[in-house]
């Protein structure tokens, strides 16, 4: 356990090499959840819960670490189980997504594994799948295991509701009749996240094209290059996901500046990643811009920007 714990924080390093390293744990059953390490700050063994009258029902109580009250949610039960009963297995799971710091309430924590986006699977269509975004195979103790990556953002928004609202003075209406009928790449393997962009962006008139990875994504653009067509025509810009089954969102922008065909695309990376470390990569694989998740003013910036850009103005 402590070899597991004391090593999260050297994790980070295989992003942008479209792999990434699993945290792996249990939920109280010998079936194996994993998140990504890179969202993961520390593990620790579950400390006093403090009850917060008046919360949400995942919500199973408050932690104090470090100085700081962060909310615990169960997990097992955020996916649809019964709660998980407390035991000397159990564990918080201490992470930051979309700018805010939460603890998930766990089972034993496994192990974690280095493995490639292009050994992650979709899930299959059924049960407990609509809280997973990938799933993947391994072999652990000459087992062969299936291990379900859960979508977070998907157990967030059904505690923390996303806003798509658009603050005052952030639409420029000499701009608003271009972006009616303009058409956007969204590339996110979480169906909450792309809900949320869509619902956004078409408060302005865009239409969508939903992709669930880089790769469906780059096929779709290389298929207009070879019919001919200029990807720059048939769509405004992409807004990709960072991380993805089969082919990351850096190993997408990636292919897309190495074609000469559509090199010269507009691609936005939105991401609940930290912003610092993506403000790096856009810079290393050539993003246009980087757009923290879950913030419509953000998102409508971006697609304004490229607009203006667009009109020459």
């Amino acid at each position: 356990m402590t070899s597991i714990l004391d090593s999260v924080d050297s994790r980070t390093n295989l992003v942008g090499e479209n792999r990434l390293e699993l945290l792996m744990f249990q939920l109280g059953t010998r079936q194996v959840f994993a998140i990504n390490v890179f969202k993961v700050r520390e593990v620790l063994k579950v400390p006093h819960l403090n009850q917060m009258p008046g919360s949400h029902p995942k919500i199973c109580g408050v932690a104090t670490i470090r100085g700081h009250s962060i909310p615990v949610i169960d997990m097992r039960q955020s996916i649809g189980l019964r709660p998980l009963d407390k035991d000397q297995e159990t564990n918080l799971i201490v992470t930051e997504y979309n700018r805010s710091i939460q603890a998930f309430l766990v089972g034993k924590v496994v192990y974690i594994k280095n493995m490639g986006w292009d050994e992650i699977m979709e899930p299959p269509n059924t049960g407990r799948a609509n809280y997973l975004t990938a799933i993947t195979k391994l072999e652990h103790e000459n087992e062969h295991k299936l291990v379900e990556i859960i979508d977070v953002e998907k157990v967030l928004a059904e505690i923390i509701s996303y806003d798509i609202g658009i603050s005052d003075g952030v639409l420029d209406e000499d701009l608003s009749n271009h972006l009616v009928g303009q058409k956007v790449l969204v590339v996110d393997d979480s169906s909450t996240a792309r809900k949320q962009v869509t619902e956004t962006l078409g408060q302005l008139g865009i239409e969508c094209i939903e992709k669930k990875n880089g790769q469906q994504a780059l096929n779709l653009l290389k298929s207009w290059c070879d019919e001919g067509k200029d990807p720059r025509n048939e769509i405004l810009l992409m807004i990709t996901d960072a991380e993805m089954p089969e082919m990351d969102g850096y190993k997408l922008t990636s292919e897309v500046r190495a074609d000469s065909r559509m090199h010269d695309l507009y691609i936005a990376l939105n991401t609940s990643l930290s912003g610092s470390f993506n403000e790096a990569m856009v810079e290393k694989v050539g993003c246009n811009r980087f757009v923290s998740k879950f913030q419509p003013d953000l998102l409508v910036d971006v697609v304004q920007t490229r607009m203006r850009e667009a009109l020459g103005k």
